[in-house]
């Protein structure tokens, strides 16, 4: 449910991370992390509020390509 507080939009988490394309369980790991930073506002219930910038930099940590070199298990057995 979109909630409007002096003219912006805010989303809830799941409505963000809905329209981020990742899961609740990837933006709280990395939060967890640090991969990214908390948001500013949070409701009166501490729920926390996205506005559009908020969702914006989640759609680009979600597109980003981490690229890390393949190293495949070399151990084979008799």
């Amino acid at each position: 449910m979109v909630k409007i507080k002096n003219g912006k939009k805010y989303y809830r988490t799941n409505e963000a991370c809905e329209m981020a394309g990742i899961s609740r369980a990837t933006y709280f790991r990395w939060l967890k992390v640090g991969v990214i930073k908390d948001v500013m506002y949070k409701d009166r219930r501490g729920w926390r509020l996205f506005s559009d910038d908020d969702i914006k930099s989640l759609k680009e940590e979600a597109s980003r390509i981490k690229a890390e070199p393949y190293q495949p298990d070399l151990k084979f057995e008799k």
